[in-house]
Order: structure tokens, then C-alpha cells, then sequence
């Protein structure tokens, strides 16, 4: 997956504005329009949308116009709170943020085949 930076599982724990816009810088670096984190990279807070992480980490992106893609197993985050299920719902309807289980999922939705 040429297009995208895909974070290594193990590492510091994401949490903050510049944790994002280091990943983003990487992403520029690397000249890539996507980043890659694995769902055990980020902080307990980004979970709990009360915190307001997720929504400054993933609002970094955005503004910076690069994807992020969070991967793997969220099921318990997303058991845990209808409103992050719903959250988790409509990012996937669009084209910044996406959830998936693996990286082969990311790979086929980046090449537009969703349902494969």
C-alpha cells in the first residue's frame, strides 16, 4: 500500500493535536495522502468522545485534508457507546475517516471496491 502510512502497533500511545500532526507530517514526508493507525496505538480518551480527543485528533486530518484510517478490533468501543457506534457509522460513509479491521480492508476501500 504505496499510498499510505501504516504506523507500526507498537510505539507511543496516541493521544494529542501533535501526536496527529506528527503522523500527518510523516504522511507529507512520505508523500502519501493517508495514515494508517492501529486501533491499540490510540489513548483510552480518544474512545470516550465526552474527552474530545478523537474529535481533535481526527480534526487535524481534516484541516490538513489526509485520511485516517483506525485499524482493527473496536468492537468493545463501539458495544460501549451508541453514540461513538453512530460516530464510527457515519466516518465510514465518508471519505476522511475510515474504521476497518485490517489493513486489506483499507486496501480495498482505497481502491474503491467497498463491497470486496
Amino acid at each position: 500500500m504505496s499510498e499510505v502510512f501504516v504506523c507500526e502497533p507498537q510505539g507511543q500511545v496516541l493521544r494529542s493535536e501533535q501526536d496527529a500532526l506528527d503522523l500527518i507530517g510523516e504522511a507529507i514526508y512520505r508523500r502519501v495522502q493517508w495514515v494508517a493507525v492501529p486501533a491499540e496505538r490510540l489513548h483510552q480518551d480518544f474512545w470516550e468522545l465526552s474527552t474530545r480527543v478523537a474529535g481533535e485528533f481526527v480534526a487535524k486530518f481534516a484541516n490538513y485534508r489526509h485520511g485516517l484510517a483506525i485499524v482493527g478490533d473496536i468492537s468493545v468501543h463501539v458495544a460501549a457507546s451508541s453514540s461513538f457506534r453512530d460516530w464510527v457509522r457515519e466516518a465510514n460513509r465518508g471519505r476522511q475517516i475510515w474504521f476497518v479491521a485490517d489493513l486489506a480492508e483499507l486496501e480495498r476501500r482505497l481502491s474503491g471496491d467497498a463491497d470486496g
